[in-house]
């Protein structure tokens, strides 16, 4: 092999890992796991369930998980990452979790899709409530 057929192929395949890491990020949205994005420890407190209202919810950006009331005393977490192109979302109004970056909107009650463009819903996260407080599981 000569020096520049190497050097194209070196080229060629950091091009396509590098093509391929971008659609990861961008195409995909996030998997259920969470693995592209930082969360909280396993059982750390997200908030008291005083601060998450009926009908609405609270956004945790540190932990990148958000966290609705759809009906009294029914808790639910999602992630705070949009599925369109990984922006956090920034507002919870009029029964949706919103992103700023597209418009993107999420029901509060099970993360679907309820505006696009986002092609997937928001990755759930398992929460427990003990006593007033509300946790990762």
């Amino acid at each position: 092999m000569t020096d520049s057929s190497t050097r194209r192929t070196v080229l060629a395949t950091g091009a396509a890992a590098a093509l391929a890491a971008g659609c990861s990020k961008y195409g995909n949205g996030n998997d259920s796991s969470g693995s592209s994005s930082v969360k909280a420890s396993g059982g750390q407190e997200l908030a008291k369930t005083a601060d998450i209202p009926v009908g609405g919810g609270k956004i945790l950006k540190a932990q990148k998980v958000v966290v609705t009331q759809p009906k009294k005393d029914e808790f639910k977490a999602f992630s705070a990452v949009c599925t369109h192109q990984g922006c956090t979302v920034s507002t919870i109004a009029n029964g949706t979790i919103n992103c700023p970056c597209h418009g993107s909107k999420f029901n509060i009650a099970d993360g679907t899709v309820a505006g696009g463009p986002a092609p997937k819903p928001l990755p759930a996260e398992q929460i427990t409530v003990e006593g007033n407080s509300i946790h990762l599981a």
